[in-house]
């Protein structure tokens, strides 16, 4: 298939800065960059439509990236509680997605679509997890994602604790003792 030619309206991560002109597989531009206003297509009248608009697009661009960084000023650090159900060995009975993430984000006072969070793949292990949220194309503030079982737990993780080897230590003495001991064959 042939590439498709766009100008970008917005910085894309991995492609280009706004005004660009770029070459993109069909599909992505269809589903993707089109929808979603982040290009148009690249021909005469578009070039010509863009370069009228540059400037008004550029101060809305920046306008959006100044507002982001003072939103990323205010949250720096952000930490999120999710509480799941999880196996001895600390496997989710299940994973935490970017609407979890973004819903906890929300519910500690910073509104945010579960389309900005970038999560690589799911969360399918408790503890502490660093992942990033896009505020702007151009802004990224990281959030921490502690996953646990319970309240409790997770404090212990946040203090930096090891939840699932401490529960192993404890049950381990517990079972020594639970044993009698043998005496040396004389």
């Amino acid at each position: 298939m042939a590439a498709v030619e766009l100008i970008l309206l917005q910085r894309v991560e991995k492609l280009g800065q706004m005004g660009d002109v770029v070459k993109v597989k069909p599909g992505y531009a269809r589903n993707f960059l089109l929808p979603q206003r982040k290009a148009l297509r690249a021909n005469k009248d578009n070039l010509a439509i863009f370069e009228k608009q540059r400037a008004q697009l550029e101060a809305l661009n920046l306008k959006r990236r100044e507002e982001a960084e003072r939103i990323a000023e205010r949250v720096v650090g952000m930490s999120v509680v999710i509480i799941r159900q999880a196996g001895e060995s600390g496997s989710l009975y299940g994973s935490v997605s970017a609407r979890d993430i973004a819903e906890g984000c929300t519910a500690g006072g910073l509104t945010i679509a579960r389309s900005q969070v970038v999560l690589e793949h799911p969360i399918k292990t408790l503890g502490v997890t660093k992942v990033r949220v896009s505020l702007h194309p151009e802004v990224y503030i990281t959030v921490s994602v502690n996953v646990a079982r319970s309240p409790e737990e997770a404090e212990r993780q946040a203090r930096g604790e090891q939840v699932t080897a401490a529960a192993e230590e404890e049950a381990a003495p517990a079972e020594e003792a639970a044993a009698p001991e043998a005496e040396p064959a004389a």
